[in-house]
C-alpha cells in the first residue's frame, strides 16, 4: 500500500551523488593521484582523499595539496583527467529501484552534491535517474558542505519544512551539512566514509545498501 505524503515521516528526500547513488570513489582517488603526479605534487593516499570526498573541489584543493599556491591549476588538472577517463561509472546496486520507487511512492526527490553543475547534469542525463529528481543543488551553486546553503536553497523550493526533510550521504560532510541545517540524516556506510566515523554525526539511521534507505522513511 502507498502512503498518502501526508502520513510519511517525511516529504521531501534529498541524496548525495558520489558515494551515495554511484559509486566514485575509486575513479575520483585515481584522477586525484593522477593529477599529483602530472603536477609532481606529493602524491594523496587514498585514505586522504576518501576523507574529503563530499566537499567542493575550491576546498578539496588547499587540504589535499597545501603547499600549492595554483589550486585552480589543480582543478582544471583533476577535471581534465575526470573527463578523459570514459570508464563508466555505475549506479551502486539498487539505487534505479530506490529511486523510481520513492518517486512513484510521491516524495519529492532532491540532490545536494560537491559536484560541479556540468558533472551532475551530465550523470543524471547518463543514468536516467534525471526523471525523477524535481530539483538539484550543486557546488556551482552554493556554498560547499558542510555549510548548510544547499539544502536551505532545497527547503525554500519545495516550501518545506526542514523537520519534514532528510539528507542522505556517505560522508561526514553530508551529515555535518544536514545538522546544520536543522535536518535528519540517514549515513550509507558503503561509500567514502565508514560506518564509525558516520555513527559520530548521529544519523537517523546507518545503512549498508540503497534498498534499505526505505525502511527509515
Amino acid at each position: 500500500m502507498i502512503l498518502n505524503i501526508k502520513d510519511k515521516a517525511y516529504e521531501l528526500v534529498i541524496f548525495d551523488w558520489d558515494g551515495t547513488l554511484m559509486d566514485t570513489v575509486g575513479k575520483i582517488v585515481s584522477c586525484m593521484q593522477h593529477v599529483a603526479q602530472e603536477l609532481i605534487l606529493p602524491i594523496p593516499t587514498e585514505q586522504q582523499i576518501r576523507d574529503v570526498i563530499g566537499l567542493s573541489l575550491p576546498k578539496i584543493m588547499p587540504i589535499l595539496f597545501a603547499g600549492h599556491q595554483n589550486h585552480q591549476q589543480i582543478i582544471d588538472c583533476y577535471r581534465r583527467h575526470h573527463v578523459a577517463n570514459e570508464q563508466p561509472t555505475p549506479l551502486f546496486e539498487g539505487v534505479e529501484s530506490l529511486i523510481s520507487n520513492l518517486h512513484a511512492a510521491g516524495y519529492q526527490l532532491a540532490v545536494a552534491t560537491g559536484k560541479g553543475r556540468d558533472g551532475l547534469d551530465k550523470v543524471l542525463a547518463l543514468t536516467g535517474l534525471g526523471q525523477y529528481f524535481h530539483a538539484t543543488r550543486c557546488a556551482d551553486d552554493a556554498k560547499s558542505k558542510p555549510h548548510p546553503e544547499m539544502l536551505h536553497s532545497l527547503l525554500s523550493h519545495f516550501n518545506v519544512a526542514a523537520d519534514r526533510a532528510i539528507m542522505i550521504g556517505d560522508s561526514i560532510h553530508d551529515l555535518t551539512m544536514a545538522n546544520n541545517a536543522g535536518m535528519a540524516s540517514i549515513g550509507v556506510s558503503y561509500g567514502a566514509h565508514n560506518e564509525v566515523r558516520l555513527k559520530t554525526l548521529n544519523p537517523h539511521a546507518i545503512v549498508d545498501q540503497p534498498l534499505a534507505i526505505h525502511d527509515y522513511l
